[in-house]
């Protein structure tokens, strides 16, 4: 881990030597000289790495490293800062602060001296490196030309389909008895409880369950809560009629006034006339589901709640008459065929390497989270002696004739790249049993520095790293759309070993404000709750990299000290009730992430955060917020997504702009877009007929469009599309009037969405032509009562969904459609009489 540390302080101290051509001789060569000292301590970490976990003088060791390489990070930003903010003549500035380094009575004499007591330090850490024995193994380790063939193979895919995902092995039974508890006549509301130790997959079969078609068409209302170890049953009740009602600003307002049992009696009253199902997830004590039991009316409508804990108790006393359903562990046969599923390449496993294989699979236990993280450690291993390596391992640490799962989940860790490892931690940082978005997750990483700047983007680069993850079985998908994956956790297991893991390398802390107390030696925190509590600490000496806010009860932004607390900051990740943000916030110079939350007007000073990659506005119910006139001057933002009211003048000047979010077609009608070179995606609303969007058309690299019409508006001429020729995502809301001919769409659309188009002529015989289309989806777009789908169309169609086609009557197929055809969904189509015969052994997509 400290090696992804230190390698980042290396790339910073060359960078700063090329770019500061100007800097006084001596400082040159103290520079210089820390720079290779880095270098040479680098060799040595992969050595210290393996032996720390036996060894706290080697912990200590490498936690020293981590400091300076933060510490070198630290004081060049700072200097590179001061120097920026001189005047605009950088070459002039720059020449004026070099001249006044050697005076002591400027701050910048201090950068040298700073350096020198780093020297010192990497003194004494070398001089305890031979004390330790600690020896250089890392020359065939992950120098640049290796870190270049990592990113390679990670990006060996940029989409992720898990096929497996609907399969649970050994579970079949198991969900076809609960579906049949969950449909069963009885009018009583009652309770499923399923119950059975971390790891066995409770959650993903509740998830499998709630999202059948079947469950999906039988309860027209839905909700989902986790509850974790720590709960706030205010915020529980808000979650459930949040998750029914919707989330608009009426009802958010009406929520926040509510006290606890106003909301308890809003819930019943909501759920008074409904035939619902409710999912209790991950319940730890009985008060916590005592707490919610009395909302959930029993109406006599075969209402259903469906309960997942790790107790016995929990589960058997939620109901007396409720059904209680003990989750078993796998048996040989079916953790092997789990196994066999998870790994890579089946084929590659030769008669020697799968005896070893059944060994280890057999000392599993029947666990299928120790068994799918198995499966990915040794698809990453190659060959027979790579794979006795991880029995040998594994052996050491057999108990009662099992192995211990917290071993396996260790030895995952420890075959991660140092890259990967700090990736992975990251998990640990959000609150427990959070579905988090897979974008969010790797604009933060980019934001740190995980991601290695070379040839390929970023992003393509962080997608590969997240992908690499789950396939190792170490982060879950949790949702996935157009074959990217959306949303991802990681299990609780997995976050224990995350939490040890940081904490042992410093890499993060959670504020517990029961002891009023956080590490000052990281350089992130999280605060989850009592956000003003925290702010009382002294953080002034704190050279803090991130900070994260999840605490929604936080107003008072003025008690954030962004001049002085903050002013090192990559991340600030506000997760709040919103506020007002302080104009401080624009000297936070180093800034490359800023996430806000309920923010109805941005400050101007942060135009000055001239490194800022990711800026995100996240308000409820599409409430508008204000961007400066000079947010175009961020000239590094890579992605901005923020619902903002006014025009944002000379947006063009973002060439580095990747990702567009956000944006109102008002606001896009003058734009000439030639320079957004880089821009891949495009999202826009309040569409009318009135406006042009031909202008889209001068944007050549566009993957994915989402295009959103005006409340009753339709949609102007749609032939600028063709022009388009690398687009392969389009999400089309709105009327369309008469939908264009097949050749106005351009053949690289893979992914096609039409929403509430209110077609009058069937689309099929246009759509079926489009050579590449995979999936389909017609969410009320069509009003007519026939589709037809003729011979040699939808060549290439893997999935359809037909979603609110209330006159559809008819559906005829030719022998010879969708010959590729994996999956399909109809909803809400209550006068289609018969699904066409081929279709009916198609597999039945879950609602999504």
């Amino acid at each position: 881990m400290a090696d992804a540390f230190l390698s980042f302080a290396v790339q910073k101290l060359g960078d700063f030597l090329i770019q500061q051509v100007s800097l006084l001789t001596t400082l040159r060569d103290e520079v210089r000289l820390l720079r290779n000292e880095l270098l040479f301590i680098q060799s040595f970490l992969k050595d210290a790495e393996q032996k720390q976990c036996g060894d706290q003088r080697i912990q200590q060791w490498v936690f020293e490293i981590n400091s300076i390489a933060n510490d070198t990070v630290a004081i060049l930003e700072t200097f590179s800062f001061e120097i920026a903010k001189g005047d605009d003549d950088r070459f002039s500035s720059r020449l004026k602060a070099c001249a006044c380094i050697c005076r002591k009575e400027t701050k910048f004499y201090k950068v040298y001296k700073e350096i020198e007591s780093l020297k010192q330090r990497i003194m004494d850490i070398s001089r305890k490196r031979d004390t330790y024995g600690i020896r250089d193994i890392n020359n065939a380790g992950e120098g640049p030309s290796n870190q270049s063939a990592m990113v390679r193979t990670l990006r060996r895919t940029t989409s992720y389909v898990d096929d497996q995902d609907h399969i649970f092995v050994g579970f079949q039974d198991v969900v076809e008895s609960l579906l049949a508890e969950l449909l069963k006549a009885e009018t009583r509301r009652n309770v499923i409880s399923i119950y059975g130790m971390g790891g066995l997959g409770k959650t993903a079969l509740a998830n499998n369950l709630y999202k059948n078609p079947i469950i999906v068409s039988s309860f027209p209302t839905r909700a989902w809560i986790c509850v974790s170890q720590e709960y706030n049953t205010m915020d529980l009740l808000r979650n459930i009629i949040k998750s029914i009602k919707g989330c608009t600003k009426e009802t958010l307002d009406l929520l926040e006034r509510m006290t606890e049992r106003d909301l308890e009696i809003h819930l019943r009253d909501l759920l008074k006339e409904r035939k619902y199902l409710v999912v209790v997830d991950d319940v730890w004590q009985r008060e916590a589901w005592e707490s919610l039991k009395r909302a959930f009316l029993d109406s006599k409508n075969g209402s259903r709640v469906i309960i997942t804990t790790r107790k016995e108790d929990v589960a058997e006393r939620a109901d007396n008459r409720g059904f209680v359903h003990r989750l078993r562990f796998l048996s040989q046969e079916e953790s092997w065929d789990l196994f066999c599923r998870k790994l890579l390449d089946v084929r590659a496993m030769v008669p020697a390497m799968e005896r070893l294989a059944r060994d280890m699979v057999d000392k599993c236990g029947g666990l299928p989270l120790a068994i799918v993280v198995l499966s990915g450690l040794l698809s990453h291993k190659r060959g027979l002696d790579e794979w006795k390596k991880v029995k040998d391992h594994l052996w050491k640490n057999i108990k009662d004739d099992s192995i211990e799962i917290s071993y396996i989940l260790l030895l995952s860790y420890n075959d991660l790249s140092t890259a990967l490892k700090q990736c992975f931690l990251y998990f640990g940082i959000f609150p427990e049993d959070q579905e988090l978005e897979a974008e969010n997750i790797m604009r933060l990483w980019m934001a740190e520095g995980f991601i290695p700047r070379g040839e390929e983007r970023m992003e393509d680069v962080a997608e590969g790293f997240l992908n690499e993850l789950i396939r190792r079985s170490l982060v879950q998908v949790a949702g996935i759309f157009w074959e990217k994956v959306i949303l991802c956790r990681v299990h609780d297991l997995l976050r224990d070993l995350v939490i040890k893991k940081a904490s042992e390398v410093n890499f993060f802390d959670i504020y517990d404000p029961r002891n009023h107390s956080i590490s000052f030696l990281c350089i992130r925190h999280a605060i989850h709750d009592q956000g003003e509590k925290y702010l009382s600490l002294d953080l002034s000496n704190l050279k803090l990299r991130s900070i994260m806010f999840f605490d929604p009860e936080f107003l008072n932004m003025s008690l954030i000290n962004f001049s002085s607390v903050f002013q090192h900051m990559y991340v600030l990740y506000l997760d709040i009730s919103g506020g007002t943000i302080p104009d401080a916030i624009g000297s936070l110079y180093h800034l490359k992430y800023l996430r806000l939350t309920g923010i109805r007007c941005l400050p101007s000073s942060i135009c000055n955060l001239k490194n800022l990659q990711t800026l995100r506005v996240v308000n409820e119910n599409g409430r508008l917020c204000q961007l400066p006139s000079k947010t175009a001057d961020l000239i590094d933002l890579r992605y901005l997504d923020a619902p903002y009211s006014n025009p944002l003048k000379r947006i063009n000047k973002l060439s580095s702009l990747q990702v567009l979010k956000g944006l109102a077609c008002d606001q896009w009608k003058n734009v000439d877009p030639v320079d957004l070179v880089n821009l891949r995606e495009l999202s826009m609303h309040d569409i009318t007929k009135s406006y042009s969007l031909n202008n889209i058309s001068s944007l050549n690299n566009l993957n994915t469009v989402t295009l959103c019409c005006e409340d009753d508006e339709s949609f102007p001429a749609l032939e600028f599309l063709t022009s388009c020729q690398k687009l392969q995502k389009l999400w089309l809301e709105g009327e369309i009037e008469k939908l264009p001919l097949s050749d106005a769409f351009p053949n690289s659309i893979t992914m096609m969405v039409l929403v509430d188009s209110k077609l009058m002529k069937d689309p099929m015989p246009i759509l079926g032509m489009m050579p590449n289309l995979r999936n389909l989806d017609l969410l009320r777009a069509y009003e007519g009562n026939e589709l037809t789908c003729s011979d040699n169309s939808f060549s290439q169609l893997e999935f359809l969904r037909l979603d609110g086609l209330k006159k559809l009557e008819r559906w005829h197929l030719g022998t010879s459609v969708m010959p590729l055809i994996k999956g399909l969904g109809i909803y809400d189509c209550p006068k289609l009489k018969e699904i066409p015969e081929r279709m009916k052994d198609v597999e039945r997509t879950p609602y999504r």
